[in-house]
């Protein structure tokens, strides 16, 4: 069994204590460090093997998305999931932008909290139900506004495009070929096809583009 190491940054000592109850039971996880700020986050990062960092957004010395951005400068292959009180669309851009995996909000359960953490160990990419709908949000609001002109883009087929939207609403790849009655090669064919025609680094990515650009009809 592939052990999780786990990294917990937020600076409320009671809810770093709950999240530590919730994963110490489980056998394929294990918990490497426990900071209060973002200084530690990023001496913790570049001291230690940490396989996922679970971020708070709010940190007293250095903001969340400044130290998403400097720890996977340290390690790109890093996995970092907010998990944040704020659920406010610039707040969710602002760290997909610096390569966070997910966003998940502090009253989450703890089954779901396990889910997403295993989904983006996985490399794939999870939002909460409240967060894709405020993503879901902002694309219908690019759209009204008549946002960038997709046309900054290579083509993009249809059925990409159905890719593109299960994606933006947090399907793994299992479940979009389970939609779209297709092999999961093909659903990482498309999603490979993707990330090259939008110049995005990964699935985030892929969402971060879709919401600035309106790529989704």
């Amino acid at each position: 069994m592939t052990m999780m190491k786990i990294l917990i940054a937020d600076d409320h000592t009671m809810f770093v204590d709950g999240i530590e109850s919730i994963l110490i039971t489980e056998s394929d996880i294990e918990i490497v460090g426990r900071c209060y700020n973002g200084q530690c986050v990023l001496d913790t990062v570049k001291s230690k093997e940490v396989d996922i960092i679970l971020l708070d957004v709010n940190l007293p010395d250095i903001n969340g998305i400044e130290v998403c951005k400097e720890a996977l400068k340290m390690k790109p292959n890093l996995k970092i999931l907010a998990i944040t009180m704020f659920n406010e669309e610039s707040f969710v851009q602002e760290i997909l932008n610096n390569g966070a995996k997910g966003y998940i909000l502090k009253n989450t359960g703890r089954e779901e909290l396990l889910k997403a953490i295993r989904t983006v160990s996985r490399g794939e990419s999870y939002f909460s139900k409240e967060v894709t709908e405020i993503i879901m949000k902002g694309l219908m609001s690019n759209r009204k506004a008549g946002s960038k002109s997709t046309s900054l883009f290579p083509k993009i087929s249809r059925r990409e495009k159905e890719v593109l939207k299960l994606i933006v609403q947090e399907f793994t790849t299992q479940e979009i070929a389970d939609n779209l009655y297709i092999s999961l090669k093909t659903v990482e064919s498309h999603r490979s096809s993707l990330l090259a025609k939008l110049n995005a680094r990964n699935s985030a990515g892929l969402v971060r583009v879709a919401m600035e650009n309106n790529l989704i009809d």
